[in-house]
């Protein structure tokens, strides 16, 4: 599986997925650590990729998103983008619900 396939197949197969630098855990830069948190304040359930560990994914993703730095947030397929994003979405409400009917469509269940 190519690297364009393999980023595809978990776009495709996770409802919620961020291409971030570090982990939930551990995030290793101040944008990863502010999308992580507004997730975490949503309380959804998402799948996470470190960049830092796969170095094919951090170099071929932004060609792919045609968006140029991380963290990447991607919803149902679609790319919303990164922290500055979110925190806007998140202040104004769009966030949560874009999230919430992804997760329904999807039916996995909001923590």
């Amino acid at each position: 599986m190519n690297i364009i396939s393999k980023i595809q197949h978990q776009i495709s197969i996770n409802p919620i997925i961020i291409y971030m630098k570090g982990s939930p855990e551990f995030p290793s830069c101040g944008f990863s650590s502010r999308a992580i948190n507004i997730l975490l304040a949503l309380k959804v359930k998402f799948a996470y990729i470190d960049i830092l560990q796969n170095s094919d994914i951090r170099s071929a993703l932004p060609k792919f998103s045609n968006w140029p730095t991380f963290p990447q947030l991607w919803v149902s397929g679609n790319l919303i983008g990164g922290s500055d994003i979110m925190m806007e979405m998140f202040e104004n409400g769009q966030l949560k619900k874009i999230l919430e009917k992804s997760l329904y469509k999807n039916k996995k269940n909001i923590l």
